[in-house]
């Protein structure tokens, strides 16, 4: 009787461990696995490349729009030097050129920026948005002073 149950003991435990090992992934089926997941991470990461390669594109389009239209501002500032009093000539052309050139220093940061990877991406859109809000506000103020 204690060989019986020794035996069906031992037949459970056979069979259990049978089972398991069968159940466990062969060595092939998890390379191919780990394969099937690196193809699939490789495609998300050309995906989010592509995205942020056409978020560049389309900020620089942006850009150039805005920086387009503040060049005609300046133009414009220009053609109104000449109805200037003959005391503020000098400080109008002074001030435009100042604008002029901080408009010129956008467009090049602009069109020198190289990608250089998504956080850099982010930050440097966030200080040259700061920096043409600021551009923005100084033609506002000019304007607004010189109606004064």
């Amino acid at each position: 009787m204690k060989n019986l149950f020794l035996l069906v003991i031992l037949s459970v435990a056979g069979i259990a461990s049978i089972s398991i090992l069968s159940s466990c992934n062969s060595p092939a089926e998890k390379v191919e696995n780990a394969q099937d997941k690196v193809a699939e991470a490789n495609k998300d990461l050309e995906q989010a490349n592509q995205e942020y390669l056409m978020d560049i594109d389309k900020y620089r389009r942006e850009t150039n729009e805005k920086i387009a239209a503040n060049e005609k501002i300046i133009a414009d500032f220009n053609s109104r030097i000449e109805m200037q009093k003959a005391n503020a000539k000098e400080d109008y052309k002074m001030k435009v050129a100042e604008l002029e050139q901080k408009n010129t220093d956008l467009k090049k940061k602009m069109d020198d920026y190289k990608e250089s990877g998504k956080e850099k991406w982010e930050a440097f859109k966030v200080e040259f948005n700061s920096d043409m809000q600021k551009l923005g506000d100084a033609f506002k103020n000019f304007t607004t002073d010189n109606k004064k």
